[in-house]
């Protein structure tokens, strides 16, 4: 565990078996629901373990609403998500100090936060995709790890909050199947692909809790599963923390995944194979599953005990004063501190994708009059994603770019259509606002057109209310009239700058090939349209990079339903990407030179790989610098991201930047799963993008090969 001494653990460990042996069969029980009652004998108060907090502290009121976590990983940078990490266990630590004291123990207002969910986006259909940080194990694992470590905090004795690792293990769609649906993987494409993020949340960042999924992995129901909670959680990877399962998860064992007869035996499968916490009321279950033989009485103790650890490490059976946390009030909850920390991480993950001739930055001493256009240029929910918490102050892209011109600039507004529906007005006729368009655009010396989607086109499953109930996406179109309203704006004859509001992939080629400059801003969270002003107005140089591959089509997909690595995402993908994984641009211009690396043949320790980079721009700004690893041999995946860093350089300045590659990151694993280290060549390449043709193209440069030759067999195993 991390941040706490082992004798420190024993002791907490038991106290919480003392209190454990206390309870009856039923008291136990109860404190195995997320709404766990209130033991009055025993002064244990009544504990709700539902928190929301992916981007912020959800559902429980105001809160700082942070770019959605598709977003925050564009930024590619694991310092910045340590601090949001700390931001949103600060707040969520804020209210419940003033829950607490107004005997408020409701949902949503404790300290165990269901957060980050770090299933591999494989697939852009995926509604809940921009929950995550992506497609890539490696940006995943390093995002998901300084996000808990801000969440958890650093006292050596206390949690600041308790994170959770989610969907344990292989879950990524289609939502209107996951009660159902059986995801198969093989071995290989399990310890390549969607365990090694969970794997380092466990034994890095110590993650107090981990969820389970929905859905079957290989045949079991993941939040019951001997093979994932037994074998590799607990087993290989000695998980010290609880299991939780995902919300009435555990009825899915009986009416959708027909493996246990009726509710008794699905807690009997959950609780035997190591899940402590159900999000829901089934294991009420339990009493009866004890008495007929079906759980052992000490395995519920088992339970009980590790749910007690956590609520001990949160320092909740402490004196007042002994804990440091209690003394965060609500004060610090959307502070003025917060909502700057917030504007900072919105302007980071701004990714530009486009930017013909150097249009961008706009110069607003050259501008009469600007066009905002498009359904998600005044919309607050195209700021948010889900799992949102309610901000103080929001600020649209329409908003944030008539609060930055002021009265400098005339800002002319059309909604353009509706996001997706036929048109506004149930009187009107079809794509109604399409004149009003081409008049503003007449009007204006610039077009800003504002596209995309918002958390009632892409989520999860039950949260939906209009054509894409299900959560996921059909296809990777724009909808409803979008497309026809750019092409007006195009058609104008004026220059016309796109940006785009998703948590996804969308297909951007009428935007390529026609608009001077394309804008990826994601859901950038309350103060999302000053980030987005800043940007347009270079107030702010845009430094993110895409953390999912843009494909122009689903047709070049698999299957949604094959879990199958084989032509998914940019490790494996055959055809060219419209926008690559890890391409973005600049407003300046980075060099990279001189590469070198450590050793011709990577010893037990790895390699150090070093290049100069040079701001030879006119701005400053910051670059993410990239490794990826290519094993020379048929049927390897392509390059992949192995390690990276980010860095600021003011224009003109130069800096010699080193990287790490630990020997894993050569590895490759077998159809067993196991990591192995080939004999053979190897190719290094270090830059600002991956190295393949299109993003060679777009960034008019290409990162800086280097070649390392592995003379021996390693095998690493890194299952353990």
């Amino acid at each position: 565990m991390m941040n706490i001494s082992q004798e420190k653990m024993e002791q907490y460990r038991s106290r919480a078996r003392a209190l454990v042996e206390q309870m009856t069969l039923e008291e136990k029980v109860s404190q195995m629901i997320n709404w766990a009652p209130a033991i009055s004998r025993l002064g244990i108060p009544a504990y709700n373990w539902w928190n929301e907090g992916i981007h912020g502290v959800g559902r429980a009121g105001t809160a700082t609403v942070f770019p959605q976590a598709i977003g925050m990983a564009a930024a590619f940078d694991e310092e910045m998500m340590e601090q949001v990490g700390r931001a949103v266990a600060t707040e969520a630590r804020g209210k419940y100090n003033l829950c607490r004291g107004h005997e408020d123990r409701d949902i949503y207002k404790g300290l165990t936060i269901w957060a980050p969910n770090i299933n591999i986006f494989r697939d852009p259909r995926w509604g809940r995709g921009h929950e995550t940080y992506g497609e890539d194990p490696y940006l995943t694992s390093r995002l998901g790890v300084g996000f808990v470590k801000g969440m958890q905090g650093d006292d050596p004795d206390y949690l600041l909050s308790a994170a959770c690792a989610k969907h344990f293990a292989v879950h990524s769609g289609p939502e209107d199947q996951r009660h159902y649906f059986n995801a198969v993987a093989s071995r290989q494409d399990m310890w390549e692909t969607y365990l090694p993020a969970f794997r380092a949340l466990v034994t890095e960042a110590g993650v107090e809790a981990v969820m389970g999924a929905y859905n079957r992995v290989n045949g079991e129901p993941a939040c019951g599963s001997k093979t994932l909670l037994v074998d590799i959680l607990r087993g290989k990877w000695k998980f010290q923390g609880h299991v939780t399962s995902d919300c009435w998860a555990i009825k899915d064992f009986h009416e959708g995944h027909m493996v246990t007869e009726g509710p008794v035996e699905s807690v009997a499968l959950a609780v035997n194979n190591g899940c402590d916490l159900n999000c829901g009321n089934l294991f009420s279950y339990l009493v009866q599953a004890v008495r007929e033989g079906k759980v052992a009485e000490k395995t519920i103790d088992e339970s009980v005990t590790r749910l007690f650890v956590t609520r001990f490490r949160l320092g909740m059976f402490d004196e007042e004063d002994k804990v440091p946390y209690n003394r965060i009030d609500y004060s610090q909850v959307d502070s003025p501190a917060m909502r700057q920390l917030n504007l900072r991480v919105a302007e980071k993950i701004m990714t530009l994708l486009k930017n013909e001739k150097g249009i961008l930055p706009l110069d607003k001493r050259k501008l009469r009059c600007v066009a905002v256009v498009g359904p998600n240029a005044n919309s607050r929910k195209a700021l948010l994603g889900n799992y949102e918490g309610t901000a103080s102050r929001y600020v649209t892209v329409l908003e944030g770019i008539q609060e930055y011109l002021g009265d400098d600039v005339l800002v002319r507004y059309s909604q353009g259509c509706h996001l997706y529906s036929d048109k506004i007005s149930n009187l009107a006729q079809s794509n109604e606002l399409l004149s009003e368009v081409r008049g503003v655009c007449a009007e204006s010396d610039v077009v800003i057109c504002c596209l995309g989607l918002d958390s009632g086109l892409e989520g999860e499953e039950g949260d939906q209310g209009n054509q894409f109930a299900s959560g996921d996406k059909p296809s990777l179109e724009l909808p409803g009239h979008q497309t026809d309203v750019l092409k007006a704006c195009v058609e104008s004859g004026k220059p016309v700058i796109v940006v785009c509001l998703s948590g996804s992939a969308l297909n951007l080629t009428y935007a390529q090939d026609h608009a001077a400059a394309v804008l990826q801003g994601w859901y950038p969270g309350g103060q999302g349209g000053r980030a987005v002003a800043r940007v347009l107005f270079g107030e702010v140089n845009p430094e993110g990079k895409l953390p999912v591959t843009f494909y122009r089509s689903t047709e070049e997909l698999p299957a949604f339903t094959d879990y199958s690595m084989k032509g998914r995402t940019y490790r494996y993908m055959e055809q060219e990407a419209l926008y690559p994984f890890g391409y973005g641009l600049s407003y300046t211009s980075f060099r990279f030179r001189d590469a070198s690396v450590s050793l011709e043949t990577a010893g037990t320790d790895g390699v150090d790989v070093c290049v100069t980079v040079c701001n030879e721009g006119s701005r400053s700004g910051r670059e993410t610098v990239q490794v990826y690893v290519k094993a020379e041999r048929p049927g390897t995946p392509n390059a992949q991201l192995k390690a990276l860093k980010k860095i600021s350089l003011e224009a003109g300045e130069q800096t010699r930047v080193s990287l790490h590659l630990p020997l894993e990151a050569l590895a490759l694993c077998d159809e067993e799963g196991v990591a192995v280290v080939e004999p053979g060549e190897y190719t290094l390449w270090i830059g600002a993008s991956q190295p393949d043709s299109r993003s060679a193209a777009l960034m008019g440069s290409s990162p800086l090969a280097l070649r390392l030759h592995q003379k021996e067999r390693v095998v690493l195993d890194t299952r353990a």
